[in-house]
């Protein structure tokens, strides 16, 4: 069994295989995982009110919130239902809403209410509105540690993942496909099709031609912790019938993420943000949340997802197939976008159903579906941060002095089950270097720390992907 694409939706498969008695390869292109869609987004977990009637986005979604809360307990991740606003003025903005409001009902969404300007100003007292559909059962959560999370516990449970391992090729053969990768083949009998930003080229060399895969560029700016006791829940616009627009999003952690714009792009790794797009952000967004000042302004970041498109451009719902005809024993997943995040789940719990139309495998009645994270120091009482120190002295000393992360902490995150020695993997992991120096204090430390626990010489650190090196060599050499 062979999944190409270990973001949220690819592990979130690889866990649910896991439940049977399968041999299961994960094939990453990147680093890690999270690197694309999965860990470059909004972080809520939407209602299921946005996405067309009868639309397999629309009942993955519903169903993944409604057992988001039993994931976060299973699999230890921050998840946090505070219920979400979309803001209106106008009559027009009301009669959208309440169409919005409609579709929901339609679509098994719980928890909408219509609520006038006092009740507003009372869930979110710095908003800038007159009403306003309330969604009580949105939420945010951890991207980075979700799918995480997911992949170390596919893992633990047998799945092999394998990165920096693109799919070049894919060959056909009696009892099932061989995939090429630049470090070996692997052959396998199932192969899914998780991709996502790739999806389309893995389609067609696997026969299934024909699709249009365009990529939705967005923009995000990210504030200071600071802000976000003054944003108690996500605060959106009146969505358009593609576009949910610039909204102002709290996070697990306390930042405030205002974003996204949106445009369409063919350049599907290109993700650095203009300043132009950050004005314009910070402009717009303001106009909802006036809270948003250039001090306040920690960082910056961009996502892309894959839509898929008609001739005509109209985006199209999640595709989900399996083509006997064309590609037996092979799932192709196209156009998996948002709400991707908050429906991974029962998106797998869909593929896993359609393969057992097919073929019945056999329960694994070892699979364990609890996973534990890293325990943040920073989280703990007085009394638990004592006992941590008293058991490993590492939690006595701290390396992140933003986000207070400990020596143990990275180590632990340095010794992942998966193998990740990024940068990123660390930062994902721990929070380290997201606080408002951004890691001008403690990015050196991490990097020594990973040349020291992999036996790496420096300039073989990375800070992401493959090419971004984190030192390029010896500034200076010491002479005999």
């Amino acid at each position: 069994m062979a999944i190409i694409g270990a973001g949220v939706v690819g592990s979130a498969i690889a866990r649910e295989l896991c439940r049977y008695r399968l041999r299961i390869a994960v094939l990453e292109k990147n680093l890690d995982v999270c690197c694309e869609a999965s860990g470059r987004n909004s972080a809520v977990v939407h209602g299921g009110f946005a996405n067309p009637i009868g639309s397999l986005k629309a009942k993955c979604c519903v169903q993944g919130n409604k057992i988001m809360d039993q994931l976060a307990a299973e699999l230890n991740f921050p998840f946090r239902r505070c219920g979400k606003v979309l803001v209106g003025n106008t009559p027009e903005d009301r009669a959208q809403l309440e169409r919005t409001m409609q579709q929901g009902a339609v679509n098994g969404c719980t928890g909408l209410e219509m609520v006038d300007e006092k009740k507003l100003h009372e869930l979110v007292p710095a908003v800038v509105g007159k009403f306003a559909m309330w969604s009580r059962s949105s939420g945010i959560m951890d991207p980075f540690l979700y799918t995480v999370a997911l992949a170390e516990n596919a893992h633990a449970n047998g799945a092999d993942y394998f990165f920096d391992h693109a799919v070049t090729g894919i060959t056909r053969v009696d009892d099932g496909y061989i995939l090429h990768t630049a470090h070996g083949d692997f052959r396998t009998r199932w192969v899914v099709n998780a991709a996502g930003l790739g999806a389309q080229k893995i389609s067609d060399m696997l026969g299934l031609t024909g699709y249009r895969v365009i990529g939705s560029r967005s923009n995000y700016i990210i504030l200071h912790k600071r802000m976000g006791k003054l944003l108690p829940m996500p605060v959106y616009p009146v969505p358009s019938n593609t576009y949910m627009g610039i909204h102002i999003t709290p996070t697990v952690d306390g930042n405030v993420t205002v974003g996204p714009d949106a445009e369409n792009t063919d350049v599907v790794d290109d993700y650095r943000v203009p300043q132009k797009n950050i004005d314009s952000l910070a402009v717009e967004g303001a106009k909802l949340w006036p809270h948003i000042h250039k001090k306040d302004q920690i960082r910056t970041f961009a996502g892309i997802q894959p839509k898929w498109v008609d001739e005509n451009g109209a985006i199209q719902d999640w595709k989900v197939e399996i083509r006997d005809d064309i590609a037996p024993c092979a799932v192709n997943l196209i156009g998996i976008e948002s709400p991707g995040l908050t429906g991974s789940v029962p998106l797998a719990q869909h593929v896993v159903a359609m393969m057992q139309e097919r073929e019945r495998f056999a329960e694994n009645p070892a699979f364990d579906p609890y996973h534990k994270g890293i325990v943040r120091f920073a989280d703990c009482t007085p009394e638990q941060q004592d006992a941590l120190i008293a058991r490993d002295p590492d939690y006595g000393e701290i390396i992140c002095s933003c986000e207070q992360v400990t020596r143990a902490e990275i180590l632990q995150a340095i010794r992942n089950p998966l193998g990740v020695c990024t940068m990123t993997g660390i930062k994902y992991r721990t929070r380290a270097m997201m606080g408002g120096c951004q890691g001008g204090f403690c990015q050196m430390k991490i990097e020594q720390l990973i040349e020291q626990e992999r036996g790496f010489a420096s300039a073989d650190v990375r800070y992401s992907r493959q090419g971004s090196w984190v030192l390029r060599g010896d500034m200076r050499k010491e002479e005999n």
